[in-house]
């Protein structure tokens, strides 16, 4: 079977860019009858993924990867290019690893999306800074729900809410799971710890925790930082450092960046305990997950959390929104808490801060809660539900 790939958002450093790279790379390991055609309108490293992976590359006069953002909208000249290179390619299903590159497929081609989340649709005040995004962005999954064979998503959280906010009957979604990178495990090497500390701007022994993602509104960064104050005035925790690990540009999405330096600016605790490092490579995460008191992600929705998972391949406790995809992913390495209430974050901080036996039962849960989810088990779950797109109803 011909597996044409929407290869479009490969190189994107955001969560949808690595699901495509490690999704796509699993597929293709995974071998069995099926040849895997990526469309892209950019270069493709192909080591790897092996030979029956090949590249179907698309002239487009503005890079998906540019364009498939909070702020930005793809040509109609763009979306018919990729749709006449998809139906020269004589697929028997087209397959989308994300809906921010979605274009209308070739008629009558089986095809499959997959829907992250319906952040947008809850919030599509605190994702989009202009009105023309969100309606560009509602009038493309419209269009995508309503093309689509199957639809997938990579929790059970997420669907819920996909099947809330977007209207999709539960019966035509299929979750899959996602997984962590090999660079995510517990770093020894002391030097290399050493590394990663400077990197992130942190002090020999430092006790920290870390956040990594982006700075959009919806991650709810100025309540952390709210909570976090608190913690700092409290008797034995004002040595705390906070690390927030993410690209400070937002990667093209709506991001309030200059908001959050100017709440660490205007508290001297916060401006003493609190680090922008940018965007850190896989080996200096791994190194800081490994020495963190815990990785804290404080979004007020997520389609699975990713950081949650490299975090804990790497033994360090999870701190996430109780009842969501997070707490779903941490799993026994987690502790949740109320989003929308920075005492109850500030509680969950100071708990892990100060609790040993906490933190120990939390880390000795948090590599064996991995293992329900890898790369390898997304892919199978993923080619079934293709599989099934391709064969059709009945």
């Amino acid at each position: 079977m011909r597996i044409g790939v929407d290869a479009s958002t490969w190189g994107n450093n955001r969560g949808f860019g690595r699901f495509t790279r490690e999704l796509v790379g699993a597929m293709a390991r995974r071998g069995g009858d099926h040849d895997l055609v990526l469309l892209t309108d950019d270069a493709l490293p192909l080591d790897g993924l092996g030979p029956r992976a090949a590249l179907a590359p698309v002239r487009s006069a503005r890079r998906v990867i540019d364009a498939a953002t909070a702020s930005g909208r793809r040509g109609v000249a763009d979306l018919l290019a990729f749709r006449r290179r998809a139906a020269a390619e004589r697929l028997d299903v087209l397959f989308f690893p994300a809906v921010y590159s979605w274009f209308p497929p070739p008629r009558g081609l089986p095809n499959v999306v997959t829907f992250h989340d319906a952040i947008a649709e809850r919030f599509p005040d605190l994702v989009f800074p202009h009105w023309r995004q969100r309606l560009a962005w509602t009038a493309k999954t419209w269009a995508a729900k309503r093309a689509a064979s199957r639809v997938l998503t990579v929790s059970e959280s997420a669907k819920a809410e996909i099947v809330r906010f977007l209207g999709i009957p539960a019966a035509r979604i299929d979750v899959i799971r996602e997984g962590a990178a090999p660079a995510f495990a517990p770093v020894a090497d002391p030097a290399r710890r050493a590394v990663a500390r400077a990197a992130a701007g942190l002090p020999e022994g430092a006790r920290f925790l870390i956040y990594v993602g982006g700075f959009a509104p919806h991650k709810n960064l100025l309540r952390l930082l709210e909570a976090f104050d608190r913690v700092l005035a409290r008797e034995g925790l004002g040595d705390l450092a906070l690390v927030l690990g993410g690209d400070p540009g937002g990667g093209g999405f709506h991001s309030i960046t200059d908001r959050l330096r100017a709440a660490v600016a205007a508290s001297p605790r916060l401006a003493r305990a609190v680090r922008f490092p940018g965007y850190l490579p896989d080996d200096d995460l791994a190194a800081l997950h490994t020495e963190a008191l815990a990785l804290v992600l404080p979004s007020l929705s997520e389609g699975f959390g990713l950081p949650a998972l490299e975090a804990m391949r790497c033994g360090a406790p999870v701190l996430g929104a109780a009842g969501g995809a997070v707490m779903e992913v941490a799993g026994g390495a987690g502790l949740g808490f109320d989003p929308l209430d920075a005492g109850s974050i500030a509680a969950a901080i100071e708990r892990i801060a100060r609790d040993g036996a906490l933190r120990g039962r939390l880390r000795a849960q948090a590599i064996p809660e991995t293992g329900r989810n890898t790369w390898e088990e997304g892919a199978e779950l993923a080619l079934r539900a293709i599989e099934a797109a391709a064969r059709g109803p009945g």
